[in-house]
């Protein structure tokens, strides 16, 4: 089994990762669905992150109060050890297990490919956006969060060409979150 590209994020039921705003508070998981999320992050390989999205998640890093409880240690240990590749026009460095990107965004999905034999992450809408219209994106995973904000910044980029689906998994948690995970359908002759 080869490995896959995903794109995973909390998203709104009007289909926005943030509010008009750049907020998002209304995606903090509950217990149950951070152990998902825990366990989904525990089985990639690479991460390729955009630079806000690097900035937001570089807490997990460098805020010890994270490791106060169980839970968080165990994500903060997963998410330092994860090697992350940052893509960013304004970053001079990165900490961590992270590098900066230094080869476009299918070179460096390519590299990261290589190198694992899990699964590899994109995350943030513009890097994500770009993946897709590459056709590097295998699956979409979307937690679905019971709010509708009326705009903000989109978790799918308008397309040029309709991109198949199918539907394989999809589970309802106790907050009425609603993951969706959906891999990239192939024609029969593929």
């Amino acid at each position: 089994m080869s490995s896959s590209t995903i794109y995973s994020m909390g998203v709104s039921v009007d289909g926005f990762i943030t509010d008009r705003e750049g907020a998002f508070a209304w995606t903090a998981p509950i217990e149950e669905l951070f152990r998902f999320h825990l366990a989904q992050v525990s089985e990639l390989g690479c991460y390729l992150l955009g630079r806000r999205l690097y900035e937001t998640m570089l807490v997990w890093e460098t805020d010890p109060s994270l490791r106060d409880n169980e839970l968080g240690a165990a994500f903060a240990d997963v998410w330092c050890a994860l090697p992350k590749v940052v893509f960013s026009r304004t970053l001079d460095s990165v900490q961590g297990n992270a590098r900066l990107a230094v080869a476009s965004v299918a070179e460096e999905v390519a590299a990261a490919l290589d190198v694992t034999d899990k699964n590899i992450s994109i995350g943030g809408a513009g890097l994500a956006a770009a993946a897709i219209e590459l056709g590097l994106v295998d699956e979409l995973r979307m937690f679905r969060h019971p709010v509708v904000v009326g705009g903000g910044t989109p978790f799918l980029p308008p397309v040029t060409e309709a991109m198949r689906l199918d539907l394989v998994e999809a589970r309802t948690f106790g907050s009425r979150v609603i993951y969706e995970r959906y891999v990239r359908a192939h024609d029969e002759s593929d």
